[in-house]
């Protein structure tokens, strides 16, 4: 991959972590949960998602998701329904002061936050369609492919860790403003809820052809 394609990627994948989806749901009631330090850990689960569905791709395995309907239905309503249980959970959660639930580290492990922002990533076939649909324009053929793979993760790594930071600090400077119980229901609902949408949109979308 030349400078000139590079940067080409590099604007795209700005345009691609800023779009509103389920990684910035994510990050934001992360931040708005737990705050920023502990918060930022669920990033780091959908980082490790998108070099999950890169390594799909490169293996061949997301040729079989976009071209087998079963293969593609059974990732597609798994994330529809991973994402629709966190809405759940989310929008059932307790109304306790958020900086509490922030300084309670039995509350949420940050291993579970890595894995839950893994699940979200890593289970969501649009990102394998994404990947088939637009890596392949970036790839020099006749070069060696290794190293132009793991151009392509650091850079989308890069921009996902910088905007869904932003996102997550965003959220986390409501933390200290929701002090009464309404407030911190309602918040906890309009989470859940983003993440019930996100799993319909998903629900909703099909591949292209």
């Amino acid at each position: 991959m030349d400078f000139s394609a590079w940067l080409t990627f590099f604007a795209a994948c700005w345009a691609i972590s800023i779009s509103p989806g389920p990684g910035a749901v994510a990050s934001m009631s992360a931040g708005l949960n737990y705050g920023f330090r502990r918060g930022y850990f669920t990033v780091f689960g959908l980082i490790l998602g998108i070099w999950t569905q890169l390594l799909l791709v490169g293996a061949g395995l997301g040729a079989l998701v976009a071209t087998s309907a079963t293969a593609f239905g059974a990732v597609k309503w798994a994330g529809v329904a991973y994402l629709v249980w966190l809405g759940i959970g989310q929008w059932r959660a307790p109304a306790t002061p958020l900086a509490a639930r922030s300084d309670d580290g039995t509350q949420t492990s940050r291993r579970s936050m890595v894995l839950r922002g893994w699940m979200i990533n890593a289970v969501n076939p649009k990102g394998t369609v994404f990947m088939l649909a637009v890596v392949p324009q970036f790839l020099v053929l006749d070069q060696p492919l290794l190293g132009q793979y793991l151009v392509i993760g650091a850079t989308l790594s890069f921009t996902d860790l910088v905007v869904m930071a932003g996102y997550t600090a965003l959220a986390s400077r409501v933390l200290n403003a929701l002090r009464d119980a309404s407030h911190i229901r309602a918040m906890n609902r309009v989470f859940g809820g983003l993440f019930v949408v996100a799993g319909t949109l998903l629900a909703l979308f099909k591949r292209a052809g």
